[in-house]
């Protein structure tokens, strides 16, 4: 099972360590989204720098490009990428709610590939196959990802994630005695490599089950108490999207009150909003992964400590300051903001990569804060700082 030491708790709220093969994650702590094994006008020298402690790829993407078949060959993800932290993989399956055309079955899914319209079966199964020839750290489980408030249709997408869930157990322990007897085995590829890796293939790969219930009390209660019963290494909370609403907010405590306290717990695709941060923190939650910080800025949206602004404006024309002041990133130490602004202005793809690395700095560096104010101060400093930061936030957001 996963090694996950926490070093304090108070309720829910915890700081600890998650023990990888490539490395620890002290937690709480916000996972890069690299979708496509990269991320978006950041280099992976740059988000270290950034003080990012793991990314999270895409099952899905990597199915369909470059092949799992290619980056198996190549010894792992970690070798293919050149990135040697831990990394996460998403299953696919929050994926699918954006595909038109996916057909959706006891079995699993069907969909046309995005890039040639080949035809595409992802079963439980076939999810796990990929996901161990990724070699990623932490696996998430196939799950049905659902965004609606239709009752029995969230109900019905939340039964077949618990009906799957033996089907991804089943291929995970196949898959890991499969890959336990190459022992990290160094591939032909890896031999020829002018850079070879430190180890071969991981053969140490864990899972996450996905605990379900959309924005309903009671089904996210029969979920979290399907999934704790669950013999997996972790957990993931599913659609949930936003944390905007009191009753939101309560729906991650709820599901983190059911959860086993020994494992550890991952918000899927939440982080965008500095809200969903300090409030997953409080409830228990030990990650995040979002591709909303660097979405966002790719088209100038940047965080600051007084709210989210819009460097497009035309109010930071003439702003000879930094973004944020108190910010330590590469632009804000650098560059003023009335620099960005004409950056974005003639187009220049300078102006996506400095607003990029702020904003994941930006976020890194929140639940960061987050974590060593806890650590030294507590439940009553870590609900002090969250106060005060979100107010500042957004009560002067523009």
């Amino acid at each position: 099972m996963l090694k996950f030491d926490i070093i304090k708790q108070t309720d829910l709220m915890r700081a600890g360590v998650i023990h990888t093969a490539h490395g620890d994650i002290e937690t709480p702590a916000f996972v890069g989204a690299a979708t496509r094994a990269a991320m978006k006008a950041v280099t992976w020298e740059q988000l270290q720098d950034l003080g990012s402690q793991a990314v999270l790829v895409n099952a899905y993407h990597m199915l369909l490009a470059p092949k799992v078949e290619l980056i198996e060959r190549a010894g792992g993800i970690n070798h293919f990428m050149s990135w040697d932290k831990p990394t996460f993989t998403d299953s696919g399956g929050f994926q699918m709610l954006s595909l038109t055309d996916a057909k959706i079955d006891a079995d699993g899914v069907t969909f046309k590939s995005y890039l040639n319209g080949d035809k595409i079966r992802m079963t439980p199964e076939i999810s796990m196959q990929a996901q161990w020839q990724i070699g990623s750290d932490i696996h998430m489980a196939f799950d049905q990802a659902i965004d609606s408030d239709n009752y029995l249709d969230v109900k019905k997408a939340m039964e077949r994630t618990h009906e799957w869930l033996p089907r991804n157990l089943a291929e995970h322990e196949k898959m890991q005695k499969k890959y336990a007897k190459s022992q990290g085995s160094i591939t032909e590829y890896q031999k020829a490599s002018s850079n070879p890796p430190h180890f071969g293939h991981n053969p140490t790969q864990y899972l996450y089950a996905i605990a379900q219930g959309g924005r309903f009390e009671d089904l996210r209660k029969q979920s979290a108490e399907f999934m704790r019963t669950q013999p997996v290494d972790g957990f993931g909370l599913g659609s949930l999207y936003t944390t905007e609403t009191t009753a939101e907010q309560e729906l991650i405590k709820i599901t983190n009150e059911i959860l086993p306290a020994e494992k550890p717990r991952h918000l899927l695709g939440m982080g965008g909003e500095p809200r969903d941060l300090y409030v997953g923190v409080e409830y228990g939650c030990d990650t995040f992964d979002c591709v909303a910080p660097t979405r966002m800025a790719r088209n100038g949206a940047l965080y600051t400590r007084n709210g989210r602004i819009n460097i497009k404006n035309a109010k930071y024309r003439e702003h000879f300051a930094p973004v944020d002041a108190e910010c330590d990133c590469l632009l804000c130490q650098n560059y003023t903001a009335a620099y960005l602004h004409h950056l974005f202005k003639v187009d220049e793809i300078t102006a996506k990569v400095l607003a990029s690395l702020h904003n994941e700095r930006w976020v890194i560096r929140a639940v960061d804060e987050m974590r060593a104010v806890f650590l030294a101060e507590g439940k009553t400093g870590f609900l002090r700082l969250k106060n005060k930061r979100l107010a500042e936030y957004y009560g002067s957001a523009s």
